[in-house]
């Protein structure tokens, strides 16, 4: 990500994706408060485009293979076991919990920028003690 893709007046942030699709996505207040936290008092001094950089010299920018190995660490030393142990198990925990939160099936594929529904249903695995919780009785039948 680079310090261009932050649009702070509008609250928006570009990301590009698969086939270098770019979008416009919301930038929340804190994740904007927490950038700027980094950038001013985390961020190693150096004249790059880019806004995360490694945090021991020689500075560079981070790229997708070091954000892997830093999410398999974080996983491993959190004793987390999963069957997707790099930073792609992020979307599957995202996607689980706007789901546990009551974003519906197609919010969670707008922020996943999927294509198609049935992508999503593949990241959000569903919470079936919660659909329990709040399903509804079929008309004229007993309740499970």
């Amino acid at each position: 990500m680079k310090f261009t893709d932050i649009d702070w007046r509008n609250g928006a942030i570009r990301v590009c994706g698969k086939g270098r699709r770019q979008e416009s996505l919301p930038l929340p207040q804190e994740v904007g408060n927490a950038i700027l936290l980094y950038v001013n008092k985390g961020r190693p001094s150096l004249q790059a485009p880019e806004v995360f950089t490694t945090v021991l010299a020689p500075f560079h920018p981070l790229t997708r293979a070091a954000v892997t190995h830093i999410v398999r660490a974080a996983l491993r030393r959190a004793g987390i076991k999963a069957p997707i142990n790099g930073a792609h198990v992020l979307r599957h925990s995202a996607a689980t919990t706007m789901l546990r939160q009551g974003a519906s099936l197609a919010a969670v594929g707008a922020v996943l920028r999927h294509r198609s529904p049935m992508t999503t249903t593949h990241y959000a695995k569903v919470d079936f003690g919660l659909l329990s919780e709040i399903a509804q009785p079929w008309p004229e039948a007993p309740s499970c």
